[in-house]
């Protein structure tokens, strides 16, 4: 029999109850420098979290070995290759095995860890992750959702899909808002959400053909689906107290949220501006000092940095490739949480129950043709 001593860190973090994240160290802006500094900072805040690091071996030793708080909690995964933002996902699918990227994901695959984070490249991650992990039954099209700062009490909104696809019919926009119902219940703890479809209008008259079909079936599904429909909702609705889930393709979703972390980043360098501008407003920064500083941590997008993949047989959480430690500590956070909830079995049964729902729904549409 093994001893404590003699097991693996992932073998140890199972015993010991730990949750187990598997970490992509490379492909983001910054290197592996700031992804170790990003996982040792989450190891101090939370004792319950145990790493399996993916990327070169030699050079990810030296770079934890400086880092107390991962010592016995990371084991590391030796991979050479790395998927550069410049791969096209065709190609990483066929050449990838090798990469940090492709291990990360196949960790979490063979049931070693329970949420993979990542990065790099987008289309990439996600071509792998439908591969490896496959999509879920009666999903055609997978998501990515991101928590968006709101008027609501839990303080954020979720909006998907923001980039994974940028097509999306109306079946596809009933099961994002079914998988968006299911994140919001178990990430934000609403027991139930409330669904808005975004439009150009708030009229059931305006938008295109697909969305009016797909705001007749998000109503018709949302009793059973456990969460309230609220109907069309428009830009200004997506950090609001309107509704708590904002579904859209991923085309407008990936515009919505670059627009958006652009101004946040707007804001921010003109208050600095302003507070400069003369020595009575340097005077007037350091009194708003607390102020400033709670405005700038409630804007700072690194501290919702993660977007998550839903759809899959396995939760994949896609970090902001620019992401400093504190971005990367932010989205191992929310990979915590969501094993911590057992959000991926919670929206693999979500969607099972949907597809049949739909299934019954278009059973009783044939009987009533025929």
């Amino acid at each position: 029999m093994t001893s404590l001593k003699d097991q693996t860190p992932s073998q140890a973090a199972s015993t010991s109850g730990r949750i187990v994240i598997s970490v992509d160290a490379m492909g983001g802006d910054r290197g592996p420098a700031t992804v170790v500094a990003g996982i040792s900072h989450s190891a101090k805040k939370n004792p319950e979290l145990a790493f399996l690091l993916h990327g070169p071996k030699a050079e990810l030793e030296k770079l934890v070995a400086r880092k107390r708080a991962l010592d016995g909690r990371c084991e590391i995964r030796d991979a050479a290759g790395v998927v550069t933002m410049d791969d096209k996902p065709s190609q990483v699918m066929r050449h990838g095995k090798g990469t940090s990227m492709w291990s990360t994901v196949e960790s979490v695959r063979n049931g070693e860890a329970t949420v993979a984070v990542s990065c790099g490249n987008t289309g990439a991650l996600m071509a792998l992750s439908m591969i490896r992990l496959r999509k879920l039954p009666g999903v055609n099209r997978p998501a990515i959702a991101i928590l968006w700062p709101s008027r609501n009490p839990q303080g954020f909104n979720v909006m998907l899909d923001v980039g994974a696809d940028i097509r999306a019919d109306a079946q596809d926009l009933l099961q994002y808002a079914l998988m968006g119902a299911s994140y919001a219940r178990n990430g934000l703890e609403l027991k139930t959400p409330r669904i808005g479809l975004l439009n150009v209008g708030t009229e059931e008259h305006k938008g295109r053909a697909e969305l009016k079909e797909a705001h007749d079936l998000i109503a018709n599904h949302a009793e059973r689906g456990q969460f309230e429909f609220v109907g069309f909702v428009e830009g200004g609705d997506i950090p609001g107290d309107r509704c708590d889930v904002i579904v859209t393709d991923g085309f407008t979703g990936n515009i919505a949220l670059k627009t958006g972390e652009g101004t946040a980043s707007l804001i921010g360098d003109l208050l600095r501006q302003a507070f400069a501008y003369s020595p009575l407003s340097r005077i007037a920064s350091l009194l708003a000092l607390t102020s400033l500083r709670r405005l700038q941590k409630r804007i700072d997008p690194r501290r919702v940095n993660g977007g998550v993949f839903l759809g899959l047989n396995g939760t994949v959480v896609k970090s902001h490739g620019s992401a400093d430690a504190t971005g990367v500590s932010a989205a191992v956070k929310l990979a915590f949480e969501l094993a911590q909830a057992g959000f991926g079995d919670r929206l693999a049964a979500r969607v099972a129950s949907a597809t049949q729902l739909a299934q019954d729904g278009a059973d009783q549409k044939d009987q009533k043709q025929s």
